[in-house]
């Protein structure tokens, strides 16, 4: 089993993601969106909004860092004090992501008739991987200083076409979970409004705030008009 799910499961995965990406972002651009309304009418849900996506952007950006970069990683929490750091970060943000995602989906309950089936499905498949990412923290600490000896390699023998299932077949359940929806998540992003995070609007991080007038008093108009 392990064989199938660590071996030949990643190019199936790899394989819907790329015959998607092409269809998606050649002939369906305009519908790579998140189809959200209101997104951010209330103050808990821009909370709720830039929780998850500021905390899940971190946590991925650590573990592509770990992935491309594993020697310098391992160089770096080296030092039990910068590890313990690192991990407790980690931590944090990922109840801060898990948080985020609770205030999105009591959100998503509220827009009935603009969900799908895929909604809801990848709605669940992200809080599995925090829920088994924070599990994996609490139960298999000091996770970024193990990944580099396991999940690197598996991952680099997969590009090499030489899929080290070894090293993953005798990790824990939660791991195998964790890793094994993490692919699902890739294979579904160009099928999904996951396909949003190629075309974020990334300017709007240094861009000047847009001040909105909704009303105006009647002496403020007079002035403008004068």
């Amino acid at each position: 089993m392990d064989a199938i799910l660590f071996g030949a499961f990643p190019y199936v995965v790899a394989a819907v993601s790329a015959v998607g990406a092409v269809r998606r972002f050649g002939r369906f651009r305009d519908t790579v969106t998140t189809s959200s309304s209101q997104l951010l009418e209330g103050r808990l849900q821009f909370w709720g909004s830039v929780s998850w996506h500021y905390a899940i952007l971190l946590v991925l950006a650590a573990h592509l860092a770990v992935i491309f970069f594993p020697s310098a990683v391992g160089s770096a929490l080296s030092s039990p004090v910068r590890l313990v750091a690192v991990e407790v970060t980690g931590f944090a943000l990922g109840i801060t992501a898990l948080w985020g995602l609770v205030v999105l989906g009591i959100r998503r309950l509220s827009l009935r008739g603009k969900n799908t089936w895929l909604d809801w499905t990848v709605t669940a498949l992200l809080a599995l991987q925090v829920a088994t990412g924070l599990w994996v923290a609490l139960t298999a600490r000091w996770g970024l200083a193990w990944f580099v000896y396991t999940a690197s390699p598996w991952l680099a023998s997969l590009v090499r076409l030489s899929p080290r299932v070894d090293l993953m077949a005798n990790l824990p359940w939660p791991v195998k979970v964790h890793a094994l929806n993490a692919l699902v998540l890739v294979g579904l992003v160009p099928y999904t409004r996951l396909a949003h995070i190629f075309v974020a609007p990334i300017e709007y991080l240094w861009r000047l705030p847009q001040v909105v007038i909704w009303r105006r008093s009647r002496s403020t108009q007079n002035e403008v008009s004068r």
